[in-house]
Parts: structure tokens; C-alpha cells; sequence
């Protein structure tokens, strides 16, 4: 049954145009002065959250953005901060990109959120996918498996890191703690100081691929998955795989449980006024994503063409109808989503969590009349959220 209700914010600046006619991704650029109002506008997206009743807002951890599109380098820190402004939202990790961490700084710095907010941060993990980013750090992504290798190291440290008083590590990449004297003794295991304190700790993962690997990975550490953007076009396939992974870990799940579906949404009276005011904003999206490989289905040429000024349509570049009839993306009155949402939680038993997400490049004014407007009709309808 559906319960809980968040939104993915992954730290857009209001942009001063969108859509397939106005500025390419790869041209824009912002000075600091504008790049740092995305501070004020995710306070007021947190606030807005908070007093509607939504049990988290998700951000995401992205560097060097001077596209203005994702532009939060620190979510564990802003976390805090979101703590003090609002009264009891949760705030989510959506993810912490491991590769670009040392995991004993980055499971430090999880222990003194949690501490500090009182339990209020949802710990995230992710490998990440912005080659700018991540080989910038000094950590792969371009070689995917030595990516992989990497962060199921980083994430058993972690883990060891939270639930043991001490413990050693010795592996491929780190070898905790080094084999070094200390203060007149040889130095044989650390203690994580200070631990979290509400333990087990919850943690989160995108689910992309929704290889089996990756998702055995996932059930052996009782990570849940989040399955949003491109993923969710395909969302049959991880939800049954999910399943089976925590069968063959010899775990029963319903259908849906320990995971959370995330689509993009637009509300209007009409559904023809909502995919008229999402175009814009669904276009800004393709610009973003495409080249990262999240619009799925998209083709070479459509993507070459989604690159540049206008033409779309006659490169047959996809519509977000097109998105819409495989159900990643909504745009129409309350009552379809609220039917759309039932029809979801009919098929999957076991699911709690849905993200309700505002499309990239979509106005601070517009986010915050979004959410309230589903808060308002559309929450309600899922009587014990």
C-alpha cells in the first residue's frame, strides 16, 4: 500500500529559458551569484514539503554544474541545514556517489547527520554516472567494472564501519586500519566515532541496469532500491527482479517491498493544458539526460538533434507523450493521477514509496504550486499517507 510520498530535487537554478528553442545544455552557463540561489529555492521547496505533509524530500550530489542543472555538492551538509528550517520531513540522499568518497569520511559525516538532525537523513548510495565528476575525484566511471569493483568495496566498509564497535578491512583498494604503530602498540582495527545512532541504518540505490548482480549486491546488504527517470519505463522488470534476488538470499518480499517508484508529474485542469506547460520543461529534461544515456528508446540522430535549437519534431525526437503511455512521466488533472497511483498500488502489493518528481528546469513558483496542488488532491486519496 502506498504510504509514503516524496520528491527527487536535484538542485535546478530557475532557468531564464527552456525547452527544444532555447539555450543547448552545453552552452549555458551561470555566475555563482545565481548558481547559489538554488540554496533559497530548495529551502523553500523543504518548507513547502514539510508543512504539506510529504515524509522526504531527495536530493542529489553533483559537481562543477555550471549548466545550472544540478548544483549540490554536499548533501549530508545541506541536510543539517534543512533540519533547522523545517519541522519534521525527512531528507534523503539521492546519493551520496561513493566513488568520489573515502568510505570512512563518508560514513563519519552520515553519523554526525543522523545525530545531529535526530535521525532525519535517509543515507543514499550511489556509483554515479557524470564522468566529469567521478574521474575528476580520481575514481572510474568510464570503466564501469572497475566502478562497480570500487563501490561494493566502499559500501562493505561503510556497513562494517556502522555496525560494529571496531573492525579491519583488508581488500583490493583499502586496507583499514594501515599497518602502522600508534601511541606504542601496532595498530590492528578502528572504531567509526562517532557511530550512527539509529541503527540498522536505512539506505537507498538507484536500480538502473537491474542486473542480478547488482541486485544480490543490494538484498545482501539490505540496501531498497529506487527506481525513477528512464528506469521506470522498464518498471515491471525490477520489480520482479528485486523479488527474486531477495529469494534467492532466502527472503520473502511482496511485490514492491524495500522499493520506491519515482515519476515525473505535471497537474492542470486538463491533461492538454498540462502536457502544453510540461513540454518546456520535459524538453529541458531531454537536453539534460539525454547524453547520459536516462532518456531511453532515444537514437543517435534523435539525440544529435535534441543537442541543438528547434527541429525536434522532424527528427522525431521523443514527445513526452511518448513517456507518458509506457507511465515514466504524467501530466493531467488530480483525479487521473490519483487513478494512475491506484492502478500502481494494485499491481504492486508491497510498495510504500513513490516520488512524485517536478521535471528539470521547472520554475521555484511552479514546483511549489505543484506540490501543494498534489498535497492537496491528490494525498489525501491514500488515507493513511
Amino acid at each position: 500500500m502506498i504510504t509514503k510520498f516524496a520528491t527527487v530535487y536535484a538542485g535546478h537554478v530557475d532557468l531564464p529559458d527552456m525547452g527544444q528553442d532555447a539555450t543547448p545544455a552545453n552552452e549555458r552557463r551561470f555566475s555563482n551569484e545565481h548558481l547559489v540561489s538554488v540554496f533559497e529555492k530548495t529551502d523553500a521547496v523543504a518548507r513547502c514539503m514539510d508543512e504539506a505533509g510529504y515524509h522526504a524530500i531527495w536530493l542529489a550530489e553533483h559537481h562543477f554544474q555550471h549548466e545550472g542543472y544540478e548544483v549540490i555538492p554536499n548533501l549530508l551538509m545541506h541536510a543539517v541545514h534543512l533540519a533547522h528550517v523545517t519541522r519534521r520531513i525527512k531528507i534523503g540522499c539521492g546519493f551520496n556517489i561513493a566513488p568520489m568518497w573515502h568510505p570512512l569520511r563518508l560514513a563519519e559525516d552520515y553519523a554526525v547527520a543522523d545525530i545531529l538532525t535526530k535521525g532525519r537523513v535517509i543515507f543514499g548510495l550511489g556509483r554515479g554516472y557524470h564522468s566529469r565528476e567521478v574521474e575528476t575525484f580520481g575514481a572510474p566511471i568510464l570503466d564501469q567494472e572497475a566502478n562497480r569493483e570500487l563501490f561494493e568495496e566502499q559500501v562493505e566498509i561503510i556497513f562494517k564501519a556502522f555496525n560494529n564497535e571496531s573492525f579491519s578491512h583488508n581488500g583490493k583498494h583499502y586496507t583499514l586500519p594501515p599497518n602502522v604503530p600508534y601511541r606504542g602498540y601496532e595498530l590492528k582495527e578502528l572504531t567509526l566515532v562517532p557511530r550512527p545512532i539509529h541503527r540498522p541504518v536505512e539506505c537507498w540505490q538507484p536500480i538502473v541496469s537491474a542486473s542480478a548482480r547488482g541486485l544480490d549486491f543490494m538484498v545482501r546488504h539490505g540496501i531498497k532500491g529506487i527506481i525513477g527517470g528512464g528506469a521506470a519505463t522498464m518498471a515491471e522488470g525490477p520489480f520482479h527482479g528485486y523479488r527474486e534476488a531477495a529469494a534467492r538470499a532466502g527472503k520473502h518480499l511482496e511485490l514492491g517491498e524495500n522499493l520506491c517508484l519515482g515519476i515525473f508529474i505535471h497537474l492542470a485542469e486538463t491533461r492538454e493544458k498540462a502536457i502544453r506547460e510540461i513540454k518546456p520543461f520535459y524538453e529541458e529534461h531531454v537536453k539534460m539526460f539525454g547524453p547520459l544515456g536516462f532518456v531511453p528508446g532515444i537514437t543517435a540522430a534523435q539525440l544529435e538533434a535534441s543537442t541543438k535549437r528547434g527541429g525536434w519534431d522532424a527528427a522525431g525526437v521523443p514527445t513526452v507523450e511518448h513517456y507518458m503511455k509506457n507511465g515514466a512521466w504524467f501530466a493531467g488533472p488530480p483525479e487521473e493521477l490519483t487513478a494512475y497511483l491506484k492502478d500502481i498500488e494494485s499491481r504492486y502489493p508491497g510498495l510504500e514509496h513513490v516520488n512524485v518528481s517536478i521535471s528539470m528546469g521547472t520554475p521555484k513558483a511552479v514546483m511549489l504550486e505543484q506540490l501543494r496542488w498534489f498535497a492537496r488532491e491528490v494525498m489525501p486519496k491514500f488515507s493513511s499517507a
